[in-house]
Formats: C-alpha cells, structure tokens, sequence
C-alpha cells in the first residue's frame, strides 16, 4: 500500500478531515451544581482542560431532556436542554467559549428513535389508530383474535420484546426500550421534523452532528412479517434491503440532510455511527450524503501487528475509493476501554472479563496503559480523523460497577446475560482527593472507585511523564507536523508497525516482545521513555521520528 493518498477536495480542505474530536459524555464529565449529575456549568468550569488538550472539536452526547432509560438516548424533546444539565443559554455559552478558542461543536443526534415522554409520541398515542398523530410512529394491529399478540415476536436489542401494547390495543415497535418508540421514516412528516431539529441546531452555532444509530431510520414492514431468526440470519434478506437495519433507502434521508447542511457557510457537518461492514460503510459517506462514517474496525481489533497493519491497509483502501478520510476510535460511551481491553491476559476478551466480573482473563493496569498509549500515538499519526473518549487522555481502565448500583438498561433487561456500559461512564476523577474527586460536590451518579484518585487530573499535572501530558504533546505535534494525507509503509521487522508520512515524520510501534532496531533519526515523542533503549524500541511502545534530522536526538513537542 506504499504511497497510498486520500483524495482531497479541490478547495480548501474541510477542518474534519485531519481532526481530533473529543466526546464529552456530559453527565459524567463535570458537576457544576452538585447534584451528582454532569453538566454545562461543569463543562464550562473545566474549559481550560479541553483547551489545553489541543482539540480540534468537541462531541457532545445527548443533553436532551430525558427520562435517562438509556443514557439520555431516549430523547423528550430535541430542540432543548434537560433542565438537570443546563439550559440553552448556558448552551450558546459553551459554544461560544468553545469556538472562542478555535473548538468546533458537533451534538449528538437520535433520529431512529424518541423516548415515548416527547410530545409527539404522546399525541400519536392520545389520537388512536389511523390518525396522522398515530403515522408518526410505527404502530400496527396485533395478532391473534383480539389482537392480543405482537405483530411479530421479536427482540429488541436491549433483551426485552420490540412491540408494545398500547391502551387501546394497537402495537409500537422498539429496536431499543419500551421507552424509545421508533420514528416512521415512511412518513415525510419525520422527515420534515429532523430538517427542523437539524436547522435549530444550525442557528444556534453548532458545526455538525453524530449521528446515533445510522444505519438504522428506514425500515420495510411488510404485512407478513419476518421471524426474529430470519432477522438474524445472514443472507435471509438481500443486501440493503434488511426489513430494519442499513437499508439502501435510509441514504435518501442523509441527501435531504446534505441539502440542509449546505445552507450554511462553512457546511455542517455530520459522522455517522453505523455498525456495518466496511465495504457497506462507503454508502454513508457517498457523494450527497454525510462526510463521515466511524471506523470501529481497530477498536474491534487485538494487540498484534498483523491485525493492527491489515486494518489500517483495508481503511486506506475503503477511503481512497470514497474520498473520505479514515476515522480511528479506540473508545467510546458504549464500550469496555482500550485501556483495559489491551491488558487483560490469559485468555479470553472483554465480554468474558464483564461476565465474570473482573476475575478472568486477568487484568494487567499497567501493560494495559503501556499498550493504550503506543495504540493512541500510532492512530495519531496516521492521516484521517481521530475521535477521542473522555478520560482515555488520564488513561483511565474500565470501572467494574458492582451490579446493584449498575444503570444501563441492557444488565437489568437481559437478566444479567451482558453487564452493559456503565464501566466506562463513571465519571471523571479531577482531584486526588475530596468529594467525588472533583467531579463535584455532591457525589457521582454512578460509583468511583478508590483508585481512581491515582489517575486524578491535579496529579497527572504534576507528572511530566504522565498520561495527560502525553496527550497534550502528541495532539500539540501532530498539528505542527500534519500534512497531506499520504503514508507509505516501511518494513522494520516481524511484530513492527512503521509508516512515513510527508515530510519525514515517521510512526514505529513495537507489538512485539523483543527491542527492534530503530532508524537513526531525531526521536520526536515516545509513547514510554522506558521502551527506547541505544537505537531500539521496546516492547508495547510507539515513537514518533523525524527520518530527515540528526540521529540520537530528542525533542519534545
């Protein structure tokens, strides 16, 4: 794949194509009230944090009134501020403060699905059956001689059946909770309504958008419908045309969206979150449609060169085909942290980890962390987007939350079978010590544990070797040294990924577990001081080099 580029934009290039998103999970983040639940105020109140980290942008996750069945994903209304986190003013002001220091904001959208407290899902169900209110909503006669029995028997992805009975008999489907009914994308009035919610968003000063669940939206619901196990079984349906999931026609709503983002100057912009085969993902960022998919091909990806090396190369292949930059995630709201993932050892992976509650595959903290940080320096230095989850940058491991004080939805409703998310949303230890670690002074809404003192902000700043600062350098020389989107590999040895970028900039990782021999260059930055060693790398260690400056020095960015 040597002298692989991504096809750039005849004009100038649009800032998120080369940019580090920063996802702030805003109750986890800050507590400015403290009421144990993040918010605005906190956020504001710990701008300097998100300044002084280098960003190029901001993703807030849903602040939307909420009944929190799902994190704040089960959306009253989306055109407001849940009154716990904040109000639209102090909104404006974030994104003004925000945009003040060069931060780009994008909020989270969720458009498969409402929570059954937004008003129109409340109409819809006062209204009753054949009634416009209703069409909004994907309701159906149930069966049976009374109806008595769902429209179909399926599952919904939180563990609990997809339909449910409303008073006066008719059904609603639900890929998620009870308490997020699905919009009916059938319906120009939803579409019509999601262009309203796109343009408040757009006069209020936000740059684009995530968007939840993607690949979802559009659905054919024939009057026969499929069994579960035809819904799960691959190739019962043609590509594109799965009765709920990335169907073809769900781009025809991302070009409506197109038309509405190019009204404003620059254009918004929008990522989406589609779990799909990375050949199917080339759909969403297709010419008219949105500008971004997320990769979550190395976040599924383990410790080892080959699987490193192979997904890097597809990435590049997929982008070169659309014009699109890659995307690399390594964590994020919804999954166990690569801080931890990288560290369990002795068999077996994350799922098995949760289920036993921490007891096997053990959990090394410390080859963990060595591991996260060789992993977040290689994807910094490779061209394309980086999306950053909070608390990765303190290197924090996934928390354990002992299962009576556990939230997430998916633990309670599938009877314990997946423990859920709430491990990596516990929030963010600010100071070693006093309540909530800083987060804020009325507790946490979900519990920190005692060791999450050792990974506190006040302490990392103090350590010039630390994590935090880390960051701060390898996002500081990343923009210096960024250029045009081209890497060309180079062949160091078995266990080593290598590439070059313009201008001599060069990324070596050692996934090995032996030193590897180093070009001699200018060392820039290294993931551990500890891995370099007379012209070598250690193991579960990246390094930045300049190939073109005097050998066996270094310089900090």
């Amino acid at each position: 794949m040597s002298g692989t580029k991504t096809t750039e934009t005849a004009t100038t290039e649009a800032w998120w194509r080369q940019a580090v998103v920063y996802q702030v999970y805003p109750r986890s983040f800050a507590d400015g009230n403290g009421d144990g639940i993040g918010d605005l105020a906190g956020i504001l109140a710990r701008l300097d944090h998100l300044v002084a980290l280098g960003i190029d942008a901001v993703w807030l996750s849903p602040f939307y009134p909420s009944a929190l069945v799902d994190g704040g994903y089960d959306v009253d209304d989306y055109m407001d501020v849940d009154p716990r986190i904040g109000t639209l003013d102090e909104l404006d002001r974030l994104v003004a403060a925000l945009h003040a220091h060069g931060i780009r904001v994008l909020v989270d959208l969720v458009p498969n699905h409402s929570s059954d407290r937004h008003e129109k899902f409340r109409a819809a169900v006062a209204a009753g059956p054949g009634s416009p209110e209703r069409d909004l909503y994907v309701f159906r006669d149930g069966r049976g001689e009374h109806g008595e029995l769902p429209p179909a028997e399926w599952s919904s992805l939180m563990g609990d059946p997809a339909w449910t009975q409303v008073p006066d008999g008719q059904w609603y489907l639900h890929l998620f909770t009870k308490e997020q009914p699905d919009w009916n994308w059938a319906n120009p009035a939803v579409h019509a309504y999601f262009r309203d919610v796109l343009r408040f968003w757009g006069d209020r000063g936000v740059d684009g958008f995530r968007v939840d669940v993607a690949n979802g939206l559009t659905k054919r619901l024939e009057a026969d419908l499929p069994t579960q196990q035809e819904l799960d079984t691959p190739g019962t349906f043609p590509v594109g045309d799965h009765p709920l999931f990335d169907r073809d026609d769900v781009q025809d709503v991302y070009r409506e969206w197109r038309a509405v983002f190019d009204e404003y100057d620059p254009p918004l912009m929008a990522v989406a979150e589609a779990w799909v085969t990375p050949d199917r993902r080339l759909r969403y960022t297709a010419s008219g449609g949105l500008d971004q998919a997320f990769g979550f091909d190395l976040l599924r990806g383990t410790w080892d060169s080959a699987v490193f090396r192979r997904i890097i190369e597809e990435s590049y292949a997929l982008a070169e085909r659309a014009g699109v930059p890659a995307t690399w995630v390594f964590s994020n709201h919804d999954v166990v942290r690569h801080a931890t993932r990288y560290g369990l050892v002795g068999g077996g992976d994350e799922n098995d980890w949760l289920l036993s509650r921490g007891a096997h595959p053990a959990e090394d903290r410390d080859l963990g962390l060595r591991r996260a940080r060789a992993a977040t320096m290689l994807a910094l230095a490779l061209p394309g987007s980086a999306y950053l989850y909070q608390g990765e940058e303190l290197g924090l491991p996934e928390v354990m939350v002992p299962d009576e004080q556990r939230q997430d939805p998916v633990f309670w409703r599938k009877g314990g079978k997946e423990i859920g998310r709430d491990g990596c949303r516990v929030p963010l230890p600010w100071t070693k010590d006093g309540s909530s670690f800083g987060f804020g002074s009325g507790g946490a809404h979900l519990p920190q544990p005692d060791w999450f003192r050792h990974y506190a902000v006040d302490l990392q700043e103090q350590d010039p070797a630390s994590t935090l600062h880390l960051y701060r350098r390898a996002l500081a020389l990343r923009r210096r040294l960024q250029a045009d989107a081209r890497l060309d590999w180079l062949e160091l040895g078995d266990g080593v990924v290598a590439f070059r970028r313009p201008g001599g900039w060069c990324s070596v990782t050692n996934f090995g577990t032996a030193p590897v021999a180093l070009p001699r260059a200018t060392v820039l930055l290294a993931s551990d001081v500890r891995g370099l060693h007379d012209g070598s790398l250690g193991p579960d260690t990246t390094v930045w080099l300049d190939l073109d400056g005097p050998a066996g020095t270094t310089q900090e960015a």
